[in-house]
């Protein structure tokens, strides 16, 4: 009964273990079917040189004007959104005190000037020293530059436009007591406008003041506007390596604000020849970027849209690349891909090293430098 058991037993598990080795053999040695994709090859383009920034629109000249000492509002001369010149009376303090004071000045700095006068003729007919007119003219030069200081005073008590531009939004009114400091309305010089924006320090070589640029705004998504770089920062951040460049934009329509977010394209001199494919073609990882290169397989695989097996097919390798710049549907390869060489363009998620694949392009999509929508 023990050897009968055994032998029994034994059969058992020797046939349920050379099942699982059967099965284990037979999905190890299954081949890997293929997934259809869309492929396209690496070209060669020649690309205008140039060179995209991002930066803010700034003023020529801008300036929120406050008022230098305190006082109550007597009168407002403005309106907010004006046109205004420079040296147009914008807003009166009250005054009335120092012109008093201004006022007392101015007559004693005539008595002073008489009393000088008649020292002087004192002094012609030698009746006093010379220190006794000495001291009358400095009595009269004090008095005087006593009426000056008022007079600066006074002229404090009045706001002016500093310089041509357009005033923003009033934010005082009359009888309204103003402190120092505070805010009246904000001028700004809108016609030139100035776009400020940085560039890496290996640039840095490719710039020179006079070359055209090309800014972008949000507010205006169909127009660009033409300008050419005013001048570049001549020192390196060190915290950033990089560099400042300011452009100077016409803007008779004064339609560019301050402080708008603009995009900036540079034209530098000359054409890149760049090797390029569909920026759909790249596998974007933290730890590198890629493409899955087509090359020919020497097995057989299955396909899943039919039965039975393929003839000799296609197989993906992965291959990891450098990119350069991307200009619409495209994205240029700096080193790892050669022109004529066939990537994988679609479907890249299904896609592992020596992966069979089978190559579809009939509705692929068609890359385009200049993409926009349809319209409507």
């Amino acid at each position: 009964m023990l050897v009968l058991s055994t032998v029994v037993f034994g059969g058992v598990f020797g046939m349920k273990w050379f099942g699982n080795k059967a099965m284990n053999d037979y999905m190890n040695n299954m081949p890997t079917p293929a997934v259809t994709v869309a492929s396209s090859k690496a070209e060669s383009m020649s690309w205008p040189n140039r060179l995209a920034a991002v930066g803010s629109l700034v003023a020529v000249n801008g300036a929120d004007l406050t008022a230098e000492v305190d006082g109550v509002v007597s009168a407002i001369h403005f309106e907010s959104g004006d046109i205004v010149k420079r040296g147009d009376l914008l807003l009166t303090l009250s005054a009335a005190s120092e012109q008093g004071e201004l006022k007392r000045l101015q007559a004693q700095a005539e008595l002073a000037e008489l009393n000088r006068a008649r020292k002087a003729q004192l002094y012609n007919g030698k009746s006093i020293s010379k220190a006794e007119l000495d001291t009358a003219i400095a009595e009269t030069n004090v008095a005087l530059a006593a009426v000056e200081a008022q007079k600066g005073r006074l002229a404090q008590k009045i706001v002016t436009a500093p310089f041509d531009g357009k005033l923003g939004i009033r934010r005082v009114n009359v009888g309204q007591y103003l402190g120092m400091g505070a805010p009246i309305v904000t001028l700004q010089k809108l016609d030139p406008i100035n776009v400020d924006f940085s560039l890496p320090e290996h640039y840095l070589g490719n710039l020179t003041t006079g070359l055209a640029v090309s800014v972008g705004v949000d507010a205006y998504p169909d127009e660009i506007f033409q300008g050419k770089i005013l001048a570049i920062e001549p020192k390196v951040n060190p915290n950033t390596r990089n560099f400042d460049v300011r452009a100077r934009l016409a803007n008779t329509d004064l339609q560019l604000k301050p402080g708008l977010f603009a995009t900036v394209t540079i034209t530098l001199p000359g054409e890149n020849v760049l090797t390029v494919i569909p920026r759909s073609a790249v596998n974007y990882t933290s730890y590198g970027d890629s493409v899955f290169v087509v090359q020919k397989s020497g097995d057989t695989v299955p396909v899943d849209e039919q039965e039975g097996m393929a003839e000799a097919g296609l197989e993906v390798v992965q291959r990891f690349i450098t990119l350069g710049e991307a200009r619409g549907d495209y994205i240029a390869v700096t080193t790892g891909l050669e022109v004529g060489t066939e990537v994988a363009s679609t479907g890249l998620l299904k896609l592992r090293n020596k992966q069979p694949v089978i190559i579809d392009n009939s509705n692929a999509p068609m890359p385009e430098l200049d993409p926009a929508p349809p319209a409507g």
